[in-house]
């Protein structure tokens, strides 16, 4: 059986394409040009499409439902401070980080963020799971 305890950590990587982005344009409804317009975006501040934040932050759910703490986690909080931008094209990487156990209440704190290629925070986070999992704690 897995164990679960203070400074375990996980991470997942992906490089989003301009179709991702679109794609979760059309199912959020945020179709700011900034996002999927590309002559629109050479003339704003980044010089060119941003991924949404929230897109990315989804690395982020990714490693908590099937990583760490994995299956059986229900998230309760995350908290997500938007510190750079990601490109198109760019290569994230969420890293989680389990910073406390409440094993009486079955909770876990967690810090969440996310790198760009270069190593750069991107997001930066923090998350609370209630863990119904069969992992134990120690």
């Amino acid at each position: 059986m897995e164990e679960l305890y203070a400074g375990k950590e996980a991470e997942a990587s992906k490089c989003f394409t301009m179709e991702e982005v679109r794609q979760f344009a059309g199912l959020s409804g945020d179709h700011n040009p900034l996002h999927v317009d590309e002559a629109y975006a050479e003339k704003g501040r980044f010089g060119r499409c941003v991924v949404h934040g929230i897109l990315v932050s989804g690395l982020i759910s990714g490693v908590l439902g099937t990583r760490l703490p994995g299956e059986g986690s229900i998230y309760l909080e995350q908290n997500l401070s938007f510190r750079k931008p990601v490109f198109v094209g760019d290569t994230v990487t969420a890293r989680v980080k389990i910073t406390e156990i409440q094993p009486e209440k079955r909770i876990i704190i967690l810090e969440t963020n996310v790198y760009n290629q270069e190593g750069k925070c991107v997001i930066l986070g923090s998350a609370k799971i209630l863990y119904e999992g069969m992992a134990s704690f120690r």
